[in-house]
C-alpha cells in the first residue's frame, strides 16, 4: 500500500549530508514493509538485518566497532555486495542491539557514503534509555498508523485524497456523503495497516475486529515480556482506561478511576514507558496560551490518547453498525472517537506543537491548542454538524486569535478569523495554515 513515509524517505536519500535514519514507530504501523518498499523501488539491492532473535548479527556489533569488519560480516550474512552507491542497509529490531544503534555515530562519521536506515517496535524505550546514544548522528522519521488519506488511497481513491491535500473544497462539498462514508469505514478500520490491506481485499467488519484483537493482545503481551513484573498491572491500567477516560470528556485524566487512592507518582515510569513505545500520546494542558505553548504546559494535567482510532473503537467494544447507521457522527461514544482521529491526523503535520487549553474557573476548555509558524492556533472538535461554540467564543473573545478552527461535519466556512474545517477534510489543514 502507498504510504505518505515513502516520499520522505525517498526526501532523506536525496539529502546531501544525509545521516544514517531511524525510523520510530509503534509495532505493526508498517516500518518493516517501508524500509523494504523504499529499498525495491530506489535501489539496486538492499541489505535487510533482522537482530531479533539472531545470534551471529548480535556477536558482529558486539565485539567493536570496526566498521570493515562489520561491512565484510554483513555480506557474509546476506550473500551481497555492499555498494555504498546502491546498496541500502537495512537494520530492523536494532534495539534489540545496543552495540548496533551505537554503532551509527561511527557510521556517520567514519563511512557517511553508507545508507542506513534503522527501525525497532520499541525504538523509543532503547533511545530513552540509551545513555550513551549518539545525539546528533542521525536523523529520524515517526511512522503512525495510515492516515485517512492513505486509507482512501489504499481504497483506490487517491483522487479523493488529493482533493483534500488540495483543499478544494467546492469538490469536497459536492462528494461530502461519498467522503463520510468513507470516513465511517474509517473509525472502524483505523489505519494499521494489516487492518487495512485485509479490509481492502473483503470489506468484512468481521475480520477487521478479529485483526485488531490480535494486535491488541500483542501489545499486552509486550507488557509482560518487556516491563519489570511490578509495572506490568500499571502499564495495563492505563492502557485500558484510555476509552473510559476519553468517554467521560474529563478535563484531565483521573488516576483516581484506575484504582481507589491511585496516584501520579505510581504510575509515572509506567506512562513514559507506554509514550516510548508510541502507543499513546500525552497531549499537556496550558492555562495561558502563550509561546511556547510548552512552557506555559501543566506536566500534571494532561489527557491520554491512544495510537489509533479503530483499535480505539475495539478496545471500547464499540460495535461497528453503531457507527455506521449513526445519523450524529459516533454520538453514543460522546466525540471520543472524533477527538483521537483529529489528534491522530494533527500528529501527522509537520511542526505542529499540540495542547490543549481550560480556563482558570473550568467553566471552558479548548479541545487543541496549536502552535504553528509563531501562532496559537484554538481547535474546537465537533462530532456533528452542531456548530455551538461556547467555549470558543470565550477563548476568542480573552485573547482574540487571528485564526480559529472549528473541525466538525459542516461544510467548509471561512468568515475573517474562523475557519470551519469539515472532518474529513482534517488533511487539508496545511491549506489553512497558508
Amino acid at each position: 500500500m502507498k504510504r505518505d513515509g515513502l516520499t520522505k524517505l525517498i526526501g532523506w536519500k536525496n539529502k546531501p549530508n544525509r545521516k544514517p535514519l531511524l525510523i520510530k514507530g509503534a509495532r505493526q504501523v508498517g516500518k518493516t514493509y517501508l524500509m523494504q518498499e523504499f529499498g525495491r523501488r530506489c535501489y539496486e539491492r538492499s541489505i535487510y538485518v533482522n537482530f531479533d532473535n539472531n545470534p551471529q548479527m548480535l556477536e558482529l556489533f558486539r565485539l567493536d566497532f570496526d566498521l570493515e569488519r562489520i561491512k565484510r560480516g554483513l555480506e557474509l550474512e546476506t550473500n551481497q555486495k555492499i555498494d555504498p552507491a546502491t546498496t541500502l542497509l537495512i537494520f530492523d529490531e536494532i534495539q534489540n542491539s545496543p552495540q548496533a544503534l551505537a554503532s551509527l555515530k561511527y557510521f556517520y562519521e567514519q563511512a557517511p557514503n553508507l545508507q542506513i536506515v534503522a527501525a525497532g517496535s520499541l525504538l523509543g524505550v532503547a533511545l530513552h534509555s540509551e545513555s550513551s546514544f549518539p545525539v546528533g548522528k542521525v536523523d529520524f522519521l515517526d511512522l503512525r498508523p495510515m492516515t485517512f488519506c492513505e486509507f482512501l488511497t489504499a481504497l483506490g481513491k487517491e483522487a479523493f485524497a488529493q482533493s483534500i491535500k488540495d483543499g478544494d473544497w467546492d469538490l469536497l462539498k459536492a462528494f461530502r456523503t461519498k467522503y463520510i462514508e468513507a470516513l465511517k469505514a474509517y473509525f472502524i478500520v483505523g489505519g494499521m495497516p494489516e487492518v487495512v490491506r485485509d479490509y481492502v481485499e473483503h470489506i468484512d467488519y468481521g475480520n477487521v475486529r478479529a485483526l485488531q484483537k490480535r494486535i491488541l493482545l500483542s501489545y499486552e503481551q509486550d507488557f509482560s515480556k518487556h516491563m519489570p513484573v511490578v509495572d506490568v498491572p500499571k502499564v495495563r491500567m492505563l492502557w485500558n482506561s484510555i476509552p473510559s477516560q476519553l468517554a467521560k470528556e474529563n478535563r484531565k485524566f483521573i488516576y483516581g478511576a484506575l484504582r481507589k487512592g491511585a496516584r501520579a507518582k505510581e504510575y509515572e515510569r509506567s506512562l513514559l514507558w507506554l509514550n516510548d513505545c508510541g502507543l499513546t500520546h500525552q497531549i499537556l494542558r496550558v492555562t495561558t496560551p502563550k509561546l511556547p505553548l510548552l512552557a506555559y504546559t501543566n506536566q500534571k494535567a494532561f489527557k491520554l490518547y491512544g495510537l489509533d482510532v479503530g483499535l480505539l473503537c475495539c478496545q471500547a467494544n464499540l460495535a461497528p453498525r453503531v457507527i455506521l447507521d449513526g445519523d450524529d457522527l459516533f454520538v453514543e461514544f460522546k466525540g471520543a472517537l472524533t477527538e483521537q482521529f483529529v489528534l491522530q491526523e494533527l500528529r501527522c503535520q509537520k511542526n505542529l506543537t499540540i495542547t490543549y487549553w481550560v480556563n482558570d474557573t473550568g467553566s471552558a476548555e479548548i479541545d487543541f491548542l496549536l502552535e504553528n509558524d509563531g501562532r496559537v492556533i484554538p481547535v474546537e472538535v465537533k462530532s456533528s454538524i452542531n456548530l455551538k461554540s461556547k467555549s470558543l467564543q470565550v477563548y476568542r473573545t480573552k485573547y482574540n486569535p487571528d485564526l480559529s478552527l472549528r473541525i466538525s461535519m459542516a461544510d467548509f466556512r471561512k468568515e475573517n478569523d474562523l475557519c470551519d474545517l469539515p472532518l474529513y477534510a482534517l488533511s487539508g489543514i496545511e491549506n489553512i495554515f497558508r
